[in-house]
């Protein structure tokens, strides 16, 4: 999917109504902003964290801190939106 936005003078965009739909984006819901590469990410916000606790067990090396899992989210997110291979090269990394 792909969609058009225009900035306005203050900095605003108003995302398209089929990408909110499609993200079930609704007012109030935060969007993270990253740049990769020369790249403008946006990473809709709208699940609470706490939703996942234990989701996928517990991890390998200890806890993280919330920033070192924002870091690698955004880390995963931004490489696979421009298209690069995962650290290690394999389709499974992460």
């Amino acid at each position: 999917m792909g969609a058009y936005a225009s900035l306005t003078s203050k900095g605003q965009l108003t995302i398209p109504k089929d990408v909110r739909d499609a993200l079930s984006l609704k007012a109030g819901d935060m969007i993270a902003w990253t740049v990769v590469d020369g790249y403008l990410i946006g990473t809709p916000r709208n699940l609470d964290f706490a939703d996942l606790a234990g989701f996928l067990g517990d991890p390998p090396d200890g806890p993280a801190s919330l920033e070192e899992i924002d870091a690698a989210v955004r880390d995963a997110v931004g490489r696979h939106v421009v298209g690069d291979a995962p650290k290690g090269g394999h389709e499974g990394d992460a």
